[in-house]
C-alpha cells in the first residue's frame, strides 16, 4: 500500500502553498470549490487551472463535469479529459446518480479515467465495480451528519471492492480529523483529500515544535 494525499480545494492560492510541501501527489476540486474560491466553472478556467496544475507539479488532479443530463455532462467531461498529458493525469469527477453513470460508461469507453462522486450508501460501491470506475469518492463527514457510521461504511466498501476484485479505488473526502486517516489507512485504505486545515494539522505537534526550536538554538551556539 502507499499513501496518496490530494488537496481538496478550489483555490490556486492554496494549491501553490501547499504542492511544494511536498505530501500531495494531486488535487480535486468541484463546482462548489471553484465558487467558494471565486473561480469560474468553465472549460476555459479548468484549462487554466490544469496548467498551472502541471506548473506547480501536480501529478492528478480531478475535475467535475456537469450538465443537465447524461449527454451535457458526457460533451463537458470529454473536453476535461483532454487536458490531461503525461505529465498531469486528469480524471473526471462525475456524481454517481444514472445519469451520470450513463455518462461515466461513455467516458470509460472513451479511455478517460472516471472518479464517482458524491458517494453516501455503501451500495454505490457495487456500481463503481460494475462500471469501471477508478474511483468513488464517498463523502466521510457527511455520512456522520446523516447519523451513520462513516469508517464501518467506508470498510465495507473497501472490502466490496476487493472481494469483486474491482481496479476501483476509494477516495475518501469530507475527513474531519486527522484521527480518520489512521484508522482507515490501517484498514488498507489508501488515497484521501484534504483541505488546508487539516493539512495544518498534519504537522501540528508541540513537542516537535519545541524540539526543532532546541535543535535551532543549539545550532547557534
Amino acid at each position: 500500500m502507499s499513501l496518496n494525499l490530494l488537496l481538496d480545494s478550489g483555490n490556486p492560492e492554496i494549491w501553490r502553498e501547499w504542492l511544494k510541501v511536498g505530501i500531495f501527489h494531486g488535487i480535486t476540486t468541484n463546482p462548489s470549490l471553484l465558487m467558494k474560491a471565486g473561480q469560474p466553472c468553465t472549460i476555459e478556467n479548468l484549462k487554466r487551472l490544469a496548467e498551472l496544475a502541471k506548473e506547480i507539479q501536480c501529478k492528478e488532479l480531478h475535475l467535475q463535469a456537469w450538465g443537465k443530463n447524461s449527454d451535457e455532462i458526457t460533451n463537458c467531461g470529454l473536453r476535461i479529459g483532454e487536458l490531461s498529458n503525461s505529465e498531469l493525469k486528469v480524471h473526471v469527477k462525475i456524481p454517481i446518480t444514472k445519469a451520470g453513470c450513463t455518462a461515466a460508461k461513455e467516458l470509460i469507453s472513451s479511455n478517460l479515467s472516471v472518479t464517482l462522486t458524491g458517494c453516501y450508501e455503501v451500495k454505490q460501491a457495487l456500481v463503481a465495480s460494475a462500471i469501471g470506475a477508478t474511483y468513488i469518492a464517498p463523502y466521510l463527514g457527511r455520512i456522520n451528519d446523516k447519523g451513520k457510521d462513516g469508517i464501518t461504511y467506508l470498510i465495507t466498501m473497501q472490502q466490496i471492492l476487493k472481494s469483486t476484485k474491482s481496479n476501483c479505488k476509494l477516495l475518501v473526502a469530507s475527513i474531519r480529523a486527522t484521527k480518520e486517516i489512521n484508522h482507515l489507512s490501517s484498514n488498507g485504505i489508501e488515497t484521501f483529500t484534504i483541505n488546508s486545515t487539516i493539512a495544518k494539522d498534519l504537522f501540528s505537534s508541540q513537542a516537535t515544535k519545541e524540539a526543532s526550536e532546541k535543535f535551532e538554538r543549539d545550532a547557534r551556539v
